[in-house]
């Protein structure tokens, strides 16, 4: 019996949350563990499930470079990083769309489906759902002894996004379905684009005035110094933070990703540990919530 009231008390606790985001939108960039580990995978369904029968507009991007890697290596085609992006020829661009949008996105639309929920599948190029350009990045010349203009270098299609489309959601939305994304883009010419999973979520967050954008990665959050969960940031934290390396290597594209979307209209951002069991119903339905709020 007792086991029994705490329960109780738990859905009474959750209930002001469940009014709160009652057809709100929220965005998930699904990735990292918990899209390898099956037990993650089942409980991430189940959140996702339960989100959209208290009617939460839910919608997940996904990665996916560990398994594009994966076939890379079973073709024997070595990959190539500048800057920490891949560089994407023709090729290998064949190979991102068929793994990201033939295997990864199905695989989890049908768990989706399968746990008894109602999930489509698509990739930017649906719709001309994530229109994008190519993506250049310079750096530095090589050149010390005097100030040479910065390298332009070409990371073949890769791309960036320039605008988001959302009619294909709206439909969706109508009809209770949950959009799960593949980050493939199209630019002008027709041809597909390898987007950064994150950058796709902020955009999409960003378009629609998103309630909540939820990174789920493999760290517990924004660490200060000394190793600490830092539990909430302002944009106007980031910078210094950046300059002093308290926020370095993956975590600052992580943390771009949420000032962009915040700017762009998206009302709270949240970077938080995909490892967790539930992560997604512990950040939004308890007060301590985990992870890191940027607002």
């Amino acid at each position: 019996m007792k086991e029994s009231i705490e329960r109780a008390k738990v859905l009474v606790e959750s209930l002001p949350y469940f009014q709160e985001f009652r057809h709100k939108t929220v965005v998930i960039k699904y990735g990292g563990h918990a899209m390898v580990d099956e037990d993650l995978k089942r409980q991430f369904a189940l959140d996702v499930i339960l989100l959209n029968h208290i009617g939460v507009n839910v919608i997940i991007v996904h990665g996916g470079g560990p398994q594009i890697n994966d076939l890379l290596d079973r073709l024997e085609i070595k990959p190539n990083y500048i800057q920490g992006m891949r560089v994407t020829d023709g090729e290998t661009m064949d190979v991102v769309e068929m793994v990201l949008v033939g295997r990864v996105n199905k695989e989890i639309v049908g768990l989706i489906n399968h746990n008894g929920g109602r999930a489509v599948g698509l990739s930017g190029r649906d719709g001309d759902l994530v229109c994008a350009q190519k993506m250049h990045v310079s750096v530095a010349s090589g050149d010390t002894m005097e100030k040479a203009p910065p390298e332009i270098i070409d990371l073949g299609r890769v791309g960036e996004v320039t605008r988001i489309n959302p009619e294909v959601l709206t439909t969706l939305k109508q009809e209770d379905f949950i959009p799960v994304i593949a980050p493939v883009g199209v630019g002008d010419d027709g041809r597909a684009y390898n987007i950064n999973a994150d950058l796709v979520a902020g955009s999409i967050a960003g378009a629609l005035n998103a309630e909540k954008l939820i990174l789920l990665t493999d760290v517990e959050g924004v660490k200060d110094k000394e190793g600490n969960l830092l539990r909430s940031l302002k944009v106007d934290d980031l910078d210094g933070l950046i300059s002093d390396g308290t926020i370095a290597g993956g975590m600052i594209p992580k943390v771009n990703c949420c000032r962009d979307a915040l700017k762009q209209g998206t009302r709270k951002t949240y970077i938080v540990d995909g490892r967790l069991e539930h992560a997604i119903l512990l950040e939004m339905f308890t007060r301590e919530g985990v992870g890191t709020e940027i607002v």
